[in-house]
């Protein structure tokens, strides 16, 4: 996540809990089922009856419909337009994605979540309204060029270009010292937040701990003092 996705985040109601996801391809059928699992109530929309038809019957969501997301007058006919949230799941098909995120945002929709599938695509989105957009094919490249390059990193979350949060296996380097023996703020300008221990992360742990080969920590800092740990 980046700063200037706050705004979009801080502005979601809180007490929403109806979705509409347009397109039921491999991104929107998860989104759905995620939502759907989490209690949400979830409207799926679908050019391929198809699609419509195994999203039901899977029980993927409550409701689903088949209709041409290009038309105003379907969105309008189904209720899209009333609903707080919409993420439009056509990643793959360009043309349809822009027109199917402007006819949402010019149908009054507060927020609109818009999946891309290139850099051109995302700015177009954007250009036409889109309040939020995902790039779920590049972050799943870079998280794989990442892991194989760094290894020792088991997972990552960016704060920002520059700075991270990072769980990483412990280093050999790090066996059996103490968080206090290791000096992490002072050698390497990061902090740590918690430590795994029995399966379990224990959080702010007491400086007397002492770190064991296999097991993991999580630690936050700028990228360059991340990469100059011993991983």
């Amino acid at each position: 996540m980046n700063l200037s996705s706050l705004g979009f985040f801080r502005s979601l109601r809180h007490d929403n809990r109806q979705f509409a996801v347009i397109g039921l391809g491999r991104f929107g059928r998860s989104v759905c089922s995620t939502l759907h699992k989490l209690g949400y109530q979830v409207l799926a929309t679908d050019i391929n009856e198809k699609r419509v038809s195994d999203a039901l019957s899977e029980q993927l969501v409550g409701h689903a419909l088949q209709l041409d997301s290009t038309e105003p007058a379907a969105l309008k006919e189904a209720g899209i337009f009333e609903f707080d949230t919409v993420i439009v799941a056509i990643g793959n098909y360009v043309q349809e994605s822009i027109i199917t995120t402007l006819n949402v945002k010019e149908g009054g929709v507060p927020h609109v979540v818009a999946k891309a599938s290139s850099e051109v695509h995302c700015k177009l989105l954007r250009r036409v309204g889109a309040d939020h957009v995902v790039f779920p094919e590049f972050e799943a490249g870079s998280a794989l060029a990442r892991s194989l390059t760094k290894p020792s990193i088991l997972d990552r979350f960016d704060l920002d270009p520059d700075n991270s949060i990072v769980e990483i296996i412990v280093p050999d380097e790090f066996h059996d010292k103490t968080i206090a023996e290791l000096q992490l703020r002072n050698r390497y300008g990061l902090n740590l937040l918690a430590m795994s221990h029995d399966g379990k992360f224990i959080i702010n742990p007491d400086p007397t701990k002492r770190l064991q080969r296999g097991s993991a920590i999580v630690v936050i800092g700028c990228n360059k003092d991340i990469n100059r740990l011993p991983i």
